[in-house]
């Protein structure tokens, strides 16, 4: 179609940002945020909602994020929803993979365009290819490895690029916790979001609970605050020694990115003594992970991961089913845990384990994300069960 000039009425737009992944294959698209590039392990993520407090979670270090929700950056970003802690620390999602280009935010709470915000947080985006098709590799073949990268001058040196995403080593044996873990120790005391109100924050604490950071988000924190909990967090590689000598009612293991079985080389001894000690202990996401390794039992790299905030999870405590939000790509095989735990959840997508318990020691853990931040609030209970163990244990 051409005007009565004869030029073209819809001009092809050059593409200003690639995919190109290990195999080769390249995707073309429209840059977003950061230019530049970076390289990491593609994933799609299920949720409608929520992708700002996707994008600053700190356990999709070392991946590329695909919507699969096609209509993102709607409403814009804000300083609210940020779910990492540490912010001076490497951001958590290395790239964005969008369907559709971002629209003007239309929500009250937006303080800046998502584009502008990406540009911010470093992170480099990609709108315009079928993300419906890139997922749909993905179930096939497993989370390839790629890279991403966004040039205004659409120039790219392809081939440096096409080598860069196949000499990448991929997530497995990588220990990511060092780049997201906070520098040093701090205090929390803010509680959760309410509507009309905000942030809330807890001056009359019951408990005292020592949180390790492999990761850790925000609304973790501010649920543990909201269940009367004085929150100490405490850097990864904290001994044990000096985390038992705080005499916390109850140990938090945090959420986190990478190979729980590489950052288990220092996580899983102090995680043992913890257990030794008697003290309530709760885990979650790469925490649940190191939990099982700790215990005896094994973790297992997925085929794609469970990426989302629609997952439904089987509470074999309750017999209950809940919805739940994920995001992780490695797993504790059920089938390598010893008589001496049980398993408490189990996902109704394939059955791999989301949860256990000690039979003879106050601890747990779920794979999941209770806290939500995105997603439902159906796992906000757990909280509670712990503050209960630890109530329990101080009346003992």
């Amino acid at each position: 179609m051409t005007t009565n000039d004869n030029s073209p009425a819809w001009p092809d737009r050059k593409p200003t940002a690639l995919l190109v992944l290990a195999d080769g294959t390249v995707l073309e698209g429209f840059g977003l945020g950061a230019e530049g590039s970076a390289v990491g392990e593609v994933c799609f993520n299920t949720a409608m909602t929520g992708y700002e407090e996707i994008l600053t979670d700190p356990s999709y270090a070392g991946q590329l994020i695909t919507f699969t929700f096609p209509h993102i950056g709607n409403v814009g970003a804000n300083d609210e929803d940020i779910e990492t802690v540490n912010m001076a620390a490497t951001t958590g999602a290395r790239g964005a993979i969008l369907r559709a280009s971002i629209t003007e935010p239309s929500n009250y709470r937006a303080s800046r365009h998502l584009d502008n915000w990406l540009s911010a947080r470093g992170i480099i985006g990609l709108a315009g290819i079928d993300t419906r098709a890139l997922t749909a590799l993905i179930r096939q073949k497993g989370m390839p490895n790629a890279v991403i990268a966004h040039s205004k001058s659409g120039t790219f040196d392809l081939a440096a690029l096409k080598k860069e995403a196949a000499a990448w080593p991929g997530l497995e044996g990588m220990d990511l916790v060092p780049m997201v873990t906070s520098a040093q120790r701090f205090d929390w005391d803010e509680t959760d979001w309410h509507w009309g109100k905000g942030f809330g924050r807890q001056d009359k604490p019951e408990f005292h609970v020592v949180a390790i950071d492999y990761g850790i988000k925000r609304n973790i924190l501010r649920l543990l605050a909201g269940e009367g909990c004085k929150v100490t967090v405490v850097t990864a590689k904290t001994p044990a020694e000096d985390i038992l000598a705080m005499k916390p009612d109850g140990i938090f293991l945090s959420n986190g990115p990478g190979d729980p079985a590489a950052t288990g080389e220092y996580a899983v001894p102090v995680i043992r003594k913890i257990i030794d000690s008697g003290v309530p202990t709760f885990g979650i996401c790469l925490g649940h992970q190191m939990l099982g390794l700790a215990v005896g039992g094994k973790t297992v790299k997925m085929h794609q991961g469970h990426h989302g905030a629609n997952h439904p999870v089987m509470d074999l405590t309750t017999g209950k089913v809940e919805i739940t939000s994920m995001n992780h790509g490695f797993a504790v095989d059920k089938t390598t845990l010893p008589s001496s735990v049980e398993q408490t959840h189990y996902s109704l997508f394939d059955n791999s384990n989301c949860g256990i318990a000690l039979k003879d020691k106050p601890v747990f853990s779920v794979q999941y994300h209770p806290e939500a931040s995105p997603g439902p609030r159906d796992s906000h209970y757990l909280f509670t069960r712990f503050a209960d163990l630890m109530r329990a244990k101080k009346r003992a």
